[in-house]
């Protein structure tokens, strides 16, 4: 078995980050459902801004706000404003299509890639 890439939101940008919170990143539903990742699934997420990495899980937010949070104490690793792409992986015998999506300066979509 490999792990392969199989989801990525690319240039996602932080609007929140609150270090009171169980720790986790928040993403828009329609995010998450276009990138093909599931709520509570462990993700990596790499800061373009500042070069730390770090692993946690999704926590579905409101379908449409362009919400991508980071919560507990990933709050002090990756600021708001931070431009991030989040990473999902799979264990597979077989080549993986990973499922990648653009945003714009909004969190908005732009297109697959």
């Amino acid at each position: 078995m490999r792990e392969f890439l199989r989801s990525k939101i690319h240039k996602a940008k932080i609007t929140i980050a609150d270090t009171n919170y169980v720790g986790s990143i928040g993403i828009d539903k329609d995010l998450v459902e276009k990138a093909g990742f599931k709520n509570g699934e462990k993700v990596l997420v790499a800061d373009n801004s500042n070069g730390q990495r770090l692993e946690t899980y999704i926590i579905e937010e409101e379908a449409g706000s362009g919400k991508i949070a980071m919560y507990g104490a990933a709050a002090r690793i990756m600021k708001k404003g931070d431009e991030v792409i989040i990473m999902g992986f799979e264990l597979s015998e077989d080549l993986v299509k990973p499922k990648i999506i653009l945003l714009d300066d909004d969190n908005k979509f732009l297109k697959y890639l």
